[in-house]
């Protein structure tokens, strides 16, 4: 399963150093990443700061310390996951008509908006507000990043594309654990006003950079305008190019979207993406991004510090930063193999990595609940658990946005990211009832719970997910039309596909001739 790449149609140059400016391109909007990371460890260190527990939280007379009640620990973390819900929700509406890079900019501005409103009030209403509002941004921001990046990289440079996008996250996380262990001894609200600053650097970046970036050419065809894809697609690709790459790869975009158009042309797409072979395409995308929620990962990110602080664990902060580190290794790691190594292996690993991480820690809690020794054995296979997780993790966003095609690619997969965030808002709301001693308790002996459903995942991976490395979009398209079993989309050869990429190579050439 690791070995030889897939029989492609893809006309490009195979190799990294032609398409780095579209490796660039893609790197500043997966800065939107960065944010999603940066929220992640942000808030989920606030839960420790006594400056931000004196705002929000009360003082805890039995215990002599400050605290935060489970309720108001709940809304805080997961309003902004309900948030990404509605945002993700409606990506594929707001894009039919404006497109990706609008989208971008509208996350940009509702994020600012967001922010100021969480630096200026004192009030716990306005803050869930600005959750809310927060939780919308970063749902637009992770769905349109990744629609875009999907449809602008070159088949072969997705999985780079995508691993620096969770690199970009990881990033965030490891820089907002730093902020917060360096602002959490100042006791007064600028231990979490200084942190919540750092929100408005990368909206500002990646807006300010999409003024010089071009539109999906996918998306272009999607909508009549040719002229304008083939545009986008020559901005996107390296100036050197060979005409007759540029111009076969082009004309496989617009042939198989020209069909597909002709399919779901003025229908429903909310219908649409159910009929026919489209309805094994939006379950395997809604499928394998929910491998995300699935997982446990969203109990272990935004409470790790407030977990390893109520285990007792001295230096907590510190460990969750150690944790986050392991997590941008884990993605680097990849880095370097997601070139060589199929998708379905990297997934099949991480999923079973997850799950044994999770039985590892809930039997050392088991075993010796509250002792030095089960503690350390918590921190040490969280930091695993992370490190597996985050290497496998972006292929599976990849995947699901191969998996659909170019006219329901935003309906489908923002209704996949969608159900994804409900998931991790179940996790997050949830998690404090088993967890915080105030309610069961449970502690780390939670990640049983997590083992089973890592199993489930493992079980599904294996029988039911279909390899893509190194197929463009529309052989994919191809292979689905085709019916053919997931075992054996490695081996198809895309004859349609093929004849595309061909066919205006020999037409030009003709008239050149001429």
């Amino acid at each position: 399963m690791a070995g030889g790449a897939v029989i492609s149609a893809n006309p490009l140059q195979l190799d990294v150093r032609s398409h780095l400016k579209c490796l660039g391109i893609c790197f500043i909007v997966t800065i939107s990443s960065f944010q999603y990371g940066l929220d992640y460890a942000l808030v989920g260190g606030f839960m420790a700061m006594p400056g931000f527990l004196k705002v929000f939280g009360y003082y805890d007379d039995v215990a002599g310390k400050w605290a935060i009640d489970p309720t108001v620990q709940q809304l805080i973390s997961s309003l902004m996951t309900i948030g990404t819900f509605v945002g993700s929700l409606s990506v594929g509406p707001f894009s039919s008509k404006f497109g990706r890079r609008h989208g971008l900019w509208m996350a940009s501005l509702l994020n600012c908006f967001a922010t100021a409103v969480m630096i200026g009030t004192t009030n716990l209403g306005a803050l869930y507000f600005a959750r809310l509002v927060l939780g919308v941004s970063v749902g637009w921001f992770l769905t349109f990043a990744q629609v875009y990046i999907n449809e602008a990289a070159p088949a072969h440079l997705r999985g780079i594309a995508f691993a620096v996008y969770q690199s970009q996250l990881s990033i965030g996380s490891i820089i907002g654990a730093a902020i917060d262990y360096g602002t959490h001894n100042m006791p007064g609200m600028e231990s979490y006003r200084i942190p919540l600053a750092v929100f408005f650097v990368a909206p500002t970046i990646q807006g300010v950079a999409l003024f010089f970036f071009p539109e999906s050419p996918r998306w272009l065809m999607t909508q009549g305008r040719g002229a304008e894809a083939e545009a986008a697609l020559r901005r996107l690709r390296h100036r050197h190019i060979k005409e007759s790459e540029l111009q076969a790869e082009f004309n496989e975009i617009r042939t198989s979207t020209v069909e597909q158009m002709e399919l779901h042309n003025g229908k429903n797409m909310w219908v649409e993406m159910w009929r026919g072979t489209n309805r094994r395409r939006s379950l395997l995308c809604i499928a394998i991004i929910c491998f995300h929620c699935a997982n446990g990962s969203s109990w272990i990110n935004i409470y790790t510090t407030y977990f390893l602080t109520t285990a007792g664990v001295s230096e907590a902060f510190s460990y969750s930063t150690m944790v986050t580190c392991m997590g941008l290794i884990g993605v680097l790691a990849s880095l370097f193999i997601v070139r060589y190594i199929d998708r379905r292996v990297i997934v099949l690993s991480g999923v079973g990595a997850c799950g044994l991480c999770q039985l590892a820690f809930a039997i050392s809690w088991t075993v010796a609940p509250g002792t030095v020794e089960a503690a350390k054995v918590v921190i040490a296979f969280i930091s695993l658990f992370t490190f597996f997780y985050v290497a496998y993790a972006p292929y599976a966003w990849l995947m699901g946005g191969e998996y659909v095609s170019n006219h329901l690619r935003a309906h489908t997969f923002g209704l996949a990211t969608a159900l994804n965030f409900l998931g991790n808002w179940l996790g997050v709301f949830t998690a404090p009832y088993f967890i915080n001693p105030a309610s069961l308790g449970w502690s780390a002996k939670y990640g049983y719970i997590w083992f089973a459903s890592n199993a489930i995942l493992f079980i599904f991976t294996f029988f039911f997910i279909p390899e893509t490395r190194d197929r463009t979009l529309e052989e994919i398209n191809e292979i689905f039309e085709a019916k053919v079993p997931a075992r054996k989309f490695k081996s198809y050869v895309c004859t349609g596909t093929e004849a595309m990429a061909v066919a205006s190579v020999v037409e030009k050439r003709e008239k050149d001739i001429c």
